[in-house]
């Protein structure tokens, strides 16, 4: 089996770390603020870190949902979420929102349906909560990647 490779940490850079964790900090209370459950907000953060491939956040974003009593079963099952029916209206539609932002490089947009369905079951402040927080995560994954940011030690 192949091992990650040491690479610079540019989480190192403290005043940038600090600036991107403030916009994180931000954005999580935007999410409160709208009145979204915060672990609907973690299955945003889950599913964007699978797609990009971020050991590190999936690792830190299942914990932190288990501690808020997400079931275990919804975060196997998270890398097809639209094949069950384990997830809520408004869960599919930040899902798919998530997806759509995540694969940008692929899409070149979110799609018309993808934007209405997630409009039609959010506010406008709560789309743009869930909206910012798929484009965070999707910050912090480029940050883990490239670093090959280690996991903690448990």
């Amino acid at each position: 089996m192949d091992t990650v490779t040491k690479r610079i940490q540019l989480s190192a850079d403290k005043a940038l770390y600090k600036k991107m964790f403030e916009l994180h900090t931000e954005v999580e209370k935007a999410a409160a603020d709208a009145g979204l459950d915060q672990r609907l907000i973690e299955l945003v953060k889950i599913r964007a870190s699978q797609l990009n491939g971020c050991a590190y956040c999936l690792d830190l974003h299942t914990r932190d949902a288990r501690k808020l009593g997400e079931d275990e079963r919804r975060l196997y099952l998270l890398g097809a979420w639209w094949e069950t029916e384990l997830y809520t209206e408004q869960e599919r539609a930040a899902l798919a929102l998530t997806d759509a932002m995540t694969r940008l490089s692929v899409n070149q947009d979110v799609p018309d349906d993808v934007y209405e369905q997630a409009t039609s079951v959010f506010t406008e402040e709560q789309y743009r909560a869930v909206a910012w927080a798929a484009m965070v995560i999707n910050g912090w994954n480029r940050l883990g990647v490239t670093s090959h940011k280690p996991l903690p030690v448990q």
